[in-house]
């Protein structure tokens, strides 16, 4: 919900002051800055609980002791209180941050188990002079930090860091490595040497007066939090159905409007009706339930593959709410790619301008709260590169393995090269398993760090390659994309897949409960279908929300990348080959046959440029 900034030791006020500022699109309902001589906290705002001065931060508690810089939400913060308040702690005010630093107080760092949300925090002790950080169990919320000559700071995006650092340098190592773009969202490694990023799950402790270099310690593993599902099918599906409501409830609540970015896919159609159900069930007014969540953002690319309004439309028609239609305008846009970069701050294999400018729409329509549908791939085979471990799985039992394989090829349309490649069943299993093996022996696949957990077996073949997706490759790299191209435009982003209870309970269910041929996410399908469009609920096409990059490039911008490629500035660019990345971006635009995946290689080799340009050579 904010932006935050820290630092321990001496800072100026005014070197203090630019840096939240950095900060500003995260927090555009005001700012906050606690600076004392050896400790500065600051606080950029998105009011979203108690819009009153009451709820501004950097906020104090324990007559001053005590001092809390936080972003994200603790949506559980109401029993939490009332727990609190019997143990004797009054409070000033109706926010989440006055609970957790209660909590803090009560309980230490063990508050976190209590905590069901998302968030990154820093806490000061001022009897004790020394700093509590935290960060949320899968890392929704952001937090980096450097250990600097003049002490160590901390805040929400590498940019606030970047005025501190003595000379801000790329790091070649991660830029030079495009397979490695989902692999470092879950290290250290930051695409800026001298700045780190706090790993997910993690707390630390920072003493000023012995300054050491910061040593996280987990708090938190998924494996550890396995739990019992009932044995039959059907158990389990009312059992989820129960925590997906509860999951969505507690996201509902807002002092302010909240919507939905809908895509008309499974995901983010069962979260918008969901509330609508919940809408039917109970009473809104009660809780802090916003009954203002009639939201639903469509974003349209007209004449593309990628133009979902119909099915979107079959959605908020089924459930009698209005929709607004984006029509994605690359040319609109393309003069803030820069800004939309340096707000971005990371490089990935699609251009961000349909992101930044659907959660705009929302931002310009005073919505300020987005409950999406993230995380549910990752955790219930979404993909087909996921989802054909089920394979394995089978155990050469021969129906199961021929109904998943024949799943694939339902999902393409019967003209292309894949549907006609996933015909040839066996002949594509075995070329499958062969491409898997040779990534796990050339190093591409990660191993996963819970790989020696005394649980990691009891997982299987289907739900470790999901734990790897959710936990170290697929889905860390999307949750730090849709926090940007959200907070970019001041826009919390609540994702009730990502409860913690959900996440636990999809790794504790059986394999066959997310596949069931012909469907993918069964028991997410099975779940929600009976308060959303059975069209919906069972449709088996998926169309990811991305850009149509190689329509984008061969058409409306073509002549803004032909003037790019020629300009004294791109090449000039060290970190990219400019030859190279002219060949392709040419090819991009001349050949009639150039795939998608190739459009990806395009934008992700001429993205280090317009980084650089807009990061390096602006917030440095």
């Amino acid at each position: 919900m904010c932006g935050i900034f820290g630092h321990i030791g001496y800072l100026p006020k005014e070197l203090a002051q630019h840096c939240l500022d950095t900060l500003v699109h995260r927090g555009p309902d005001g700012q906050g800055l606690w600076h004392q001589p050896q400790v500065t906290l600051g606080h950029r705002r998105l009011a979203i609980l108690d819009l009153s001065p009451q709820g501004q931060q950097p906020m104090a508690y324990g007559e001053g002791r005590y001092w809390i810089t936080f972003n994200g939400e603790i949506y559980n913060f109401l029993e939490i209180r009332q727990q609190l308040e019997t143990l004797g702690h009054r409070f000033r005010s109706d926010t989440d941050t006055e609970v957790v630093l209660a909590a803090f107080v009560e309980w230490g760092p063990a508050c976190q188990d209590r905590f069901n949300g998302m968030w990154a925090l820093a806490i000061w002790d001022d009897h004790e002079q020394r700093l509590f950080l935290s960060r949320d169990r899968f890392g929704i919320k952001p937090l980096f930090y450097a250990s600097l000559p003049a002490g160590f700071a901390f805040a929400s995006e590498m940019k606030a860091l970047l005025p501190l650092l003595p000379d801000p340098r790329p790091n070649r190592a991660l830029i030079d490595q495009p397979h490695r773009m989902f692999q470092y969202e879950t290290t250290a490694e930051c695409l800026v040497e001298g700045i780190q990023r706090f790993p997910a799950g993690h707390c630390a402790w920072y003493t000023a007066a012995t300054p050491r270099p910061l040593q996280p310690q987990r708090w938190w593993c998924t494996l550890d939090h396995l739990v019992d599902v009932p044995e039959s099918y059907e158990a389990q599906v009312e059992q989820f159905q129960a925590l997906f409501l509860d999951a969505c409830r507690l996201r509902m609540r807002s002092d302010v409007p909240i919507g939905t970015a809908l895509s008309g896919g499974l995901d983010s159609s069962a979260v918008i009706s969901a509330m609508a159900h919940i809408d039917q069930s109970s009473q809104l007014s009660h809780q802090r339930l916003s009954q203002d969540w009639q939201h639903a953002f469509v974003a349209c690319f007209a004449g593309t593959p990628f133009d979902e309004r119909r099915f979107a439309r079959q959605v908020t028609d089924h459930l009698k709410i209005p929709a607004t239609y984006i029509e994605i305008d690359p040319l609109a846009a393309v003069e803030r790619l820069q800004d939309y970069f340096y707000r971005f701050e990371e490089i990935y294999l699609t251009s961000p301008i349909p992101f930044m400018l659907t959660y705009g729409a929302m931002q310009a329509q005073n919505v300020k709260v987005s409950i999406d549908g993230h995380g549910a791939d990752e955790l219930f085979a979404g993909y087909d590169f996921d989802y054909l471990t089920a394979l394995q799985d089978a155990r050469w039992d021969l129906a199961q393995m021929n109904d998943i394989l024949e799943m694939r090829r339902a999902n393409y349309p019967q003209d292309s090269h894949q549907y006609r490649l996933a015909t040839r069943k066996w002949r594509f299993w075995l070329t499958w398993q062969s491409k898997r093996t040779a990534k796990r022996l050339l190093g591409r696949t990660p191993p996963p760090p819970e790989r020696h957990h005394p649980l990691w077996d009891r997982l299987g073949p289907l739900n470790q390659q999901l734990y790897l997706s959710t936990h170290t490759t697929v889905l860390p790299t999307l949750l730090r994309n849709y926090d940007r191209y959200s907070m970019a435009n001041g826009v919390e982003i609540r994702m009730p897949f990502m409860d913690y209870r959900v996440v636990s309970f999809a790794f504790s269910i059986p394999w066959w409960a997310k596949i069931r041929p012909p469907y993918s996410k069964a028991i997410i399908r099975d779940a929600t279908a009976p308060f959303m469009p059975s069209t919906i609920a069972y449709r088996k096409s998926k169309v990811g929300f991305t850009s149509p990059t190689v329509d984008w490039i061969k058409g409306p911008l073509k002549s803004f990348f032909m003037d790019t490629l020629q300009s004294t500035a791109f090449r000039n660019c060290t970190l990219i080959d400019p030859e190279r990345v002219s060949g392709l971006m040419r090819q991009l635009m001349d050949d009639p046959d150039v795939t998608f995946s190739f459009g990806e290689k395009a934008w992700r080799a001429i993205s280090p440029y317009f980084w650089e340009q807009a990061l390096l050579k602006r917030g440095g």
